[in-house]
Order: structure tokens, then sequence, then C-alpha cells
């Protein structure tokens, strides 16, 4: 169990990290250098097709660096393809803060886990989930930890990574998405209880 627990928190914290955060930010620069290494693969702990991350290699695409894809995907200032949070896909008016969103923050309060996010950024950012399943697994909080991935995570991140995969349009944040949906699926056949399912609006 700690091994799980450990591993979970390594990858939650580098796929949060890379949807969260510019590339060019100090949580996620030393992370981007490491994913043009080769060979991190061998280390991953759940099984990928390697072909699918080579992505990973390649900052500029065309005309577009890192950074401004990530912009773009993330930020705006048009329509973002794939939108990071949860209550767009889950709210019939897929809208931020959301009944899913406020749902999230009844279950971080009533497990009294304090989980500021910035700028008031809603919870339920994908980036955000994925930084605190790894701070629930580095605190060997196990419960919790799996709620959060069976109630509040895997609910959604399926289809928006399935939209964000198809839309990305930058081989790394492309590989991005195909290695969290690998290391989604690994947790999610770990659990121990159901996934909830919820209806999708996207």
């Amino acid at each position: 169990m700690k091994e799980k627990l450990t591993d979970i928190a390594c990858c939650a914290r580098i796929l949060g990290a890379l949807f969260y955060y510019s590339p060019e930010a100090p949580e996620a620069r030393a992370i981007v250098d490491a994913l043009r290494v080769p060979g991190w693969e061998r280390e991953w702990p759940c099984g990928f097709d390697s072909a699918r991350v080579t992505g990973f290699y390649t900052l500029n695409s065309g005309d577009e660096t890192l950074a401004q894809a990530w912009q773009r995907l993330f930020i705006g200032p048009h329509a973002l393809p794939a939108p990071p949070w949860g209550s767009v896909w889950l709210d019939r008016e897929s809208v931020l803060f959301g009944d899913s969103t406020l749902a999230l923050q009844g279950w971080l309060r009533d497990n009294a886990i304090a989980f500021e996010t910035p700028l008031n950024e809603p919870a339920d950012h994908i980036g955000l989930l994925l930084l605190l399943a790894a701070w629930l697994a580095e605190h060997g909080k196990t419960r919790e930890l799996d709620e959060l991935l069976a109630w509040h995570l895997l609910p959604f991140a399926p289809r928006f990574l399935e939209v964000f995969c198809a839309q990305a349009q930058h081989p790394f944040y492309e590989a991005l998405g195909e290695l969290t949906r690998a290391t989604l699926t690994h947790w999610r056949s770990g659990l121990l209880m159901p996934v909830s399912q919820k209806t999708l609006y996207r």
C-alpha cells in the first residue's frame, strides 16, 4: 500500500503541475526538462504506449511555443478547446462553480482539508485535483484519496482527456493527455469503491 501511495503521489504531482502551471513556471520547468530525457518511461508505475508520448520531446510546434500552447489551452483569450474544470462537464449549464464544484467544496470541508486555491480558482481544475490527490497520497489519507478519485475526478476526467487529446494541437500536450489517460485508467483499476456515475453535458 505504501508503494502504491508513493507511486500515486509522484505521478499526480507531475501531471497536476503540467496541467496547472505554465511550462515556464518554476513548478513545471524541471518536469518539462525531465520528460525530454529518454528513459523516464521505464520508471512510470503503469504501462502505456510509449509511441504516444514521444511528443514530450517537442517544445515548439510550428509557430507555437510550449508556453503559447499552454496559454491557448488553459487561459485564453479565446474559448478553451477543453476547459479543465469539472463543473464545465458535469453541470447542465456548463458553468464554473457549478453544483459539482460546490459538492467538492463541501467534501473538503467535511474532511477538514484546507485547500486554498489562488485567485479564486475553482477547486475542480484537473491540475488542482491531481495535486490534491498527490497531497492526500503523501499524507497516507487513503479513504479521502479514493473518494476524491471516485467522486470528483474520475467522473469527468476521461471525457475531458478525450477532448483534450483531440484538440490540443501540440505534441507535448497531446502526450500529456495520453499519459494522464493511461495513469487514471490504472488508478481506477485499483479503486476499492465504484466511480460515481454522473451525467456529462459536453
